[in-house]
Formats: C-alpha cells, sequence, structure tokens
C-alpha cells in the first residue's frame, strides 16, 4: 500500500520524506516534519497522530528517535498495525513494523535515512532505497526521489501506485517544500519529480518574500502571492 524513505542532509540538516501510496492523498496522512526536530513517516494502517507525537517527544523531552517512537507506541493500544520510520535531527533512525502489517513489508534504516515499504512486490524495493539515497548526489529533495524511482524499477507496490508527496524542512518553521500529488492515473512519482524540478529555481525566493517582503522577486503574475 505504500512505501517511503525518511532522510536528513548531514551538509544543510535539511529534513525530509518522500512516499507514495496506491490510497488518495497520501501527503494529508502521512509525512510530518518539523525543523531542527525530525521527521516522521507513519504508514500501513496509518494513524496520523503518531507523527506530531513523536516529533512533540523528540522536541519537548529531548528524547532520541527510537526512544520517542517506543513512547508513543506504547500508549497506541492499535500499534502492531502500524509502520513508523523516524529520523531526527541527529541523524538518528528507528523504525517499527508491527505484526499486522500488509503483504510483504521490509524497513531497512541506512546511513542518516530509513526506508520502509508494505504490500511490496518484493523485500528488494526497500533495500533499493536505502542504498540509492546514500550513494544519490545532490540536494535531500533530489536523493529522496531518486529513492523513490529505484523502488519503482525494483518493483514497488504490489499494485498501483496513485498519489505521491515530498516534504522537506529546512531553518524556517515552515516546510521549504511541500508538494503532492493527491490522485493520479499513471505515474505520480514521476509527476511529482516534475513538480519539485519547477518548483527548485522559486523555493529560496518564496523564503526570502516571507522574511523580508522588500527582497521579494516578482514573478509577474496577477496577484504576484
Amino acid at each position: 500500500m505504500t512505501f517511503s524513505i525518511v532522510g536528513r542532509c548531514q551538509q544543510t540538516g535539511q529534513l525530509g520524506i518522500a512516499i507514495s501510496s496506491s490510497s488518495v492523498s497520501v501527503g494529508a496522512r502521512c509525512p510530518w516534519v518539523r525543523a531542527g526536530v525530525g521527521a516522521v513517516a507513519t504508514q500501513n494502517i496509518t494513524l496520523p497522530a503518531l507523527g506530531p507525537e513523536i516529533l512533540d517527544l523528540m522536541e519537548r523531552d529531548r528524547l532520541a528517535a527510537g526512544a520517542a517512537l517506543d513512547r508513543a507506541l506504547s500508549a497506541d493500544q492499535w500499534s502492531e498495525y502500524r509502520q513508523v520510520s523516524v529520523i531526527d535531527h541527529q541523524g538518528r533512525t528507528a523504525v517499527f513494523t508491527g505484526n499486522q502489517a500488509l503483504g510483504m513489508h521490509n524497513a531497512v534504516a541506512g546511513d542518516q535515512c530509513v526506508a520502509a515499504g508494505n504490500l511490496l512486490a518484493s523485500k528488494a524495493v526497500i533495500d533499493a532505497m536505502a542504498k540509492v539515497f546514500e550513494s544519490a548526489q545532490g540536494v535531500l529533495a533530489d536523493r529522496l526521489l531518486a529513492a523513490m524511482h529505484a523502488a519503482v524499477k525494483a518493483g514497488g507496490e504490489a499494485g498501483p501506485v496513485h498519489s505521491a508527496a515530498l516534504k522537506i524542512v529546512d531553518k524556517t518553521s515552515w516546510p521549504a517544500v511541500d508538494l503532492r500529488v493527491d490522485w493520479a492515473d499513471f505515474d505520480p512519482i514521476g509527476q511529482l519529480d516534475a513538480l519539485w524540478r519547477r518548483y527548485r529555481p522559486q523555493m529560496q525566493d518564496y523564503v526570502t518574500r516571507a522574511l523580508n517582503p522588500t527582497a521579494a522577486p516578482s514573478y509577474g503574475v496577477p496577484g504576484d502571492e
């Protein structure tokens, strides 16, 4: 049903998630990121509340990824239906897959990343994601998307994929990147990649506009928002 990768850039400290699913609007329920804190992908039979709860535990209680994940799951009576991946701002990782996870599933913690999925075509899908993320060049978004393409090449899900999302935080309290394909009959990951390539040249401009409107570049469109 879902495969994802959470990752951190050692050079910039950016944290992010790329995720895809056969379900509609995976980006609305599953990826959670917070600047200077961490990133959480909650999937399988998804409990969206786990994302902000784990981030709160890492930020408020200063817990590492593993401890925050364990505490959050201990309060969830249906934890065996969950699959959750976590990375904190120091690059420490944690992952949990309950014994009620759907279909063929796998999770791999790599260097500065965790890849996980369920209802997979094969376990090799997740191995490929982690391996490609570790070796890929470019900014964090490029590396996360490279891992998603590697998952598709390795077989992806057992059924068709229909939605995808990319969410990244940098130094501001809001996401630097928050892109979604909520439903597509064909290649939502490719469509997400195309959105990123369109958004990337303007990404920093939107931060500039927010922090200092007098320095805001104009794109010459009605409303210019």
